[in-house]
């Protein structure tokens, strides 16, 4: 399980450094691809599978599948962690992104998300100011 919210800087060549702890589940390489949000998801291949097994079970017949569907498998690419710990993300998600400078690298369960640290203040804030509301209607707690 991946949890966490790290800030790191990426270089001018893309390379950005995951954190230790994400580490030790991505160190065989992990699947990076868009993200929702203006984010990068990041998968380690056995999540990855799962999730291409769901996006197989969407219809070809329904255009928002297929959107969906070639949102996420046209900016997949596979990514390996070298041994100072970096990553090396293409232009085209860092395009997506936002990626330029200052970023935060978060868990969020069985994926990592890269985003702009601008971005995520901004997510961050405005996530923030409706959790309560969304805590409400997404759970009952007891």
């Amino acid at each position: 399980m991946f949890m966490g919210e790290y800030v790191h800087t990426i270089d001018l060549k893309g390379r950005i450094i995951i954190p230790a702890k994400f580490r030790e589940h991505l160190n065989d390489g992990f699947i990076l691809t868009r993200g929702m949000d203006g984010c990068l998801f990041g998968y380690p291949p056995e999540e990855w599978v799962h999730f291409e097994e769901k996006l197989k079970k969407l219809s070809i017949a329904k255009k928002d599948a297929r959107a969906f569907t070639r949102f996420f498998f046209s900016g997949a690419t596979e990514v390996n962690v070298d041994k100072q710990g970096r990553i090396n993300i293409p232009t085209t998600l860092r395009q997506h992104a936002s990626l330029e400078k200052d970023c935060v690298i978060i868990g969020v369960s069985n994926r990592i998300e890269i985003w702009s640290q601008d971005r995520w203040n901004e997510y961050f804030t405005m996530s923030e100011d409706a959790f309560n509301d969304i805590a409400e209607n997404l759970f009952d707690f007891e």
